[in-house]
């Protein structure tokens, strides 16, 4: 495919994208019906779309959509002004190129909240929290996130797994936010049939992430649950740490199906419920609640433009309930660790504040707040006792 017909593919897919069709599915559904493109024209595609989500606002602004919401074209032709890209030669019209631009559809700067890529009211909200940092944060969203590993310390070393990815010509360093982080650098495409990734040497994992499990007053023998489990992330590279007795549970038992493979293949033992009540108490309770995913919007660049006040609203009481249902089941001394990964404070350090109004018998011990200036996603942590 000639550049050209990439921005056409892409303003296809965004066009379905903008009328509220799921990203993946969109570019699943193109590929299909586009089997002249090779797996560079797929990737370079999808790169495309997913730098226009980002940036929609200003890429709309810089294409011409003004204050509306914007087409395909519109983004894509922002993404190529933006990006001083030759507009004549992507818009020829020759071919499958799209058609060239005409007079009406000049674009001007994006300022303010439209150049940060936020909609006025989560920028309302974020600012305050960050203060002179808001526009660093807004900005880093705006970028594609690394791709990070955990190398499994039950199995490997950093080094070892660093050197055992290079086995297959994949480049990795170390990453500061935790000691089991890598960065990959080169070779990202082979990571998942790599002989490091199918001896369950390392996993794929944000390294914000990561340092948030790091953070778990983990010890051997503690029996442990993730209550919101997901695809088991938290949970395998707790069991990585210490020797535990760790119980899953998701609201959504189908987000943990494959938890039971990628547990064998990293030599960890997990026991899946769907009624955690009744292995209570429990030493050290997790619940990566459901939220915004703010801070993983670089990944998830649509949930930007579809979250709406209603939506947090709904997240928040749904938040406020696993936190009141799971603190009965935390041992008299044991711990509840509270994680998001959300940038918004009503969903953090807010949601803590209004747990322990009702629950004057707890305290918080500690917590942690990262954001994509650190280079993983933004995530928050609040470990609570009685």
């Amino acid at each position: 495919m000639t550049p050209g017909a990439r921005v056409a593919a892409a303003i296809s897919v965004l066009d379905q994208v903008l009328s509220g069709e799921p990203v993946e599915r969109a570019l699943t559904n193109w590929g299909r019906a586009s089997r002249f493109a090779g797996s560079g024209d797929r990737g370079a595609v999808r790169d495309l779309v997913f730098s226009a989500l980002r940036c929609r606002r200003s890429y709309g602004e810089i294409g011409g959509a003004g204050s509306a919401v914007p087409t395909g074209r519109q983004l894509m032709l922002g993404h190529a002004r933006a990006a001083g890209l030759d507009v004549d030669m992507l818009f020829s019209g020759i071919g499958h190129a799209p058609s060239p631009v005409q007079a009406e559809e000049a674009g001007h700067p994006a300022t303010g909240n439209a150049a940060l890529d936020l909609p006025d009211w989560l920028a309302d909200r974020m600012a305050p929290a960050f203060g002179p940092a808001f526009a660093d944060v807004a900005q880093a969203l705006r970028q594609r996130a690394p791709v990070f590993l955990r190398a499994n310390m039950a199995r490997t070393t950093r080094d070892g797994a660093i050197a055992a990815l290079a086995q297959d010509d994949i480049v990795a360093r170390p990453h500061s936010l935790c000691d089991t982080a890598l960065e990959v650098t080169e070779g990202a495409k082979r990571i998942q049939t790599s002989a490091a990734y199918l001896q369950g040497l390392v996993e794929l994992q944000d390294a914000a992430s990561q340092a948030v499990v790091r953070a778990l007053p983990l010890q051997d023998g503690m029996r442990v649950l993730d209550h919101c489990a997901g695809g088991g992330g938290k949970t395998l590279a707790m069991a990585a740490l210490a020797r535990l007795q760790i119980f899953a549970h998701d609201a959504s038992p189908n987000r943990m199906r494959d938890l039971p493979a990628r547990a064998a293949r990293a030599g960890a033992r997990i026991t899946q419920t769907d009624a955690p009540e009744r292995h209570a108490p429990y030493d050290l309770v997790v619940a990566d609640a459901p939220c915004s995913g703010s801070g993983s919007w670089r990944r998830d660049p649509q949930g930007k433009w579809t979250l709406t006040p209603e939506r947090l609203a709904q997240i928040g009481q749904a938040q406020t309930q696993i936190l009141d249902r799971i603190a009965p089941m935390v041992a008299a001394k044991g711990w509840l660790a509270y994680a998001t990964c959300s940038l918004l404070e009503e969903e953090n350090g807010g949601r803590v504040t209004s747990f322990l109004q009702r629950h004057p018998e707890w305290q918080c011990a500690r917590e942690v707040r990262l954001t994509p200036l650190q280079g993983g996603d933004g995530f928050y942590l609040a470990l609570l006792t009685r």
